[in-house]
């Protein structure tokens, strides 16, 4: 037999090749009819029921773009909008900027460093549950911790969640709290840069700021943009803060009203069901539209070392 023949031999495989094929089937049916019910399904289901007419009890009615073009005309989204950009625009940036400032400190090495990115870790794991989100209301509210910290130097706090003028900085103040995971990503690609341009620039002179402007972040750049995508794509999904901080009405007067709580309001409170998939769509568009953004404008910022 020839090598070209064993080589193809190889490729058919035998018997115990294919009993490995039907187990590895077998052992993936499970998750395959998982993404087929749970995801894959309602994904295309809500789709549909985006042109129709839907209550949760009377069968859907179709009406074509009528779900569609209502978005254009909906004052109380275009505000939810509003409110959803400024938080992923202003929340985005500082939590990044936050978790690599944390990153750089951390990579100079010290004592108990694990302790320390267990530690600063913890927030991005709680920082979506209902319970930081009470928390967060007796933090900020009229007699919690911030005013009574602001009361023994004298200084008068207020409901800062209560405040229109306030209730959103709270919940940005909030997302950049949970900066644990960016920092862990950013903290293992500082590990990757070779410490021979460190001490290359440091024989040369150059400042600390010099260093990481031509060093760490053209270096770090491929991290930084794979923390951006990621998080503009989670703060546009934030839901539970606003719904606990403001019970579920986005106030004081729809000042936390994110599109996500806009959305569940429609489905599953007014039950217009075929609205609330329609904003569901327009949201996904959204997002890839800032994904698009960001892989457009990538090419003048972000520096691969091929």
């Amino acid at each position: 037999m020839s090598a070209l023949d064993e080589l193809r031999r190889l490729r058919r495989g035998g018997p115990s090749r294919k009993r490995d094929n039907k187990a590895a089937f077998w052992f993936l049916a499970p998750w395959f009819l998982g993404l087929a019910v749970i995801t894959v399904g309602p994904v295309l289901a809500s789709f549909g029921l985006g042109f129709t007419k839907y209550n949760l009890i009377q069968p859907p009615r179709f009406i074509g773009l009528d779900n569609f073009a209502r978005i254009l005309t909906d004052e109380r989204l275009h505000n939810a909008l509003g409110v959803t950009f400024t938080y992923v625009l202003v929340s985005v940036p500082l939590q990044l900027a936050f978790a690599l400032a944390v990153a750089m400190l951390l990579d100079r090495g010290m004592r108990g460093l694990a302790f320390y990115r267990s530690a600063f870790y913890l927030p991005s794991l709680l920082g979506s549950s209902v319970a930081i989100a009470v928390l967060w209301t007796q933090i900020f509210g009229a007699d919690g911790l911030v005013n009574r910290v602001l009361a023994l130097v004298g200084v008068q706090g207020k409901g800062w969640i209560s405040d229109p003028d306030t209730a959103l900085s709270t919940l940005i103040v909030l997302n950049v709290w949970t900066f644990g995971a960016p920092m862990i990503i950013f903290l293992a690609g500082l590990r990757q840069i070779p410490a021979m341009y460190y001490e290359a620039a440091a024989i040369d002179g150059v400042g600390r700021w010099s260093r990481f402007r031509h060093i760490t972040f053209p270096l770090l750049s491929p991290i930084v943009f794979f923390n951006l995508v990621l998080q503009i794509i989670h703060a546009f999904q934030s839901f539970t803060q606003a719904f606990v901080v403001s019970g579920g009405t986005g106030g004081p007067s729809d000042s936390t009203m994110f599109y996500t709580l806009y959305l569940y309001q429609q489905g599953f409170s007014r039950f217009d069901m075929g609205y609330a998939s329609a904003l569901a769509w327009f949201l996904l568009l959204i997002i890839g539209a800032f994904t698009f953004i960001n892989f457009w404008a990538a090419k003048y910022w972000v520096f691969y070392d091929d």
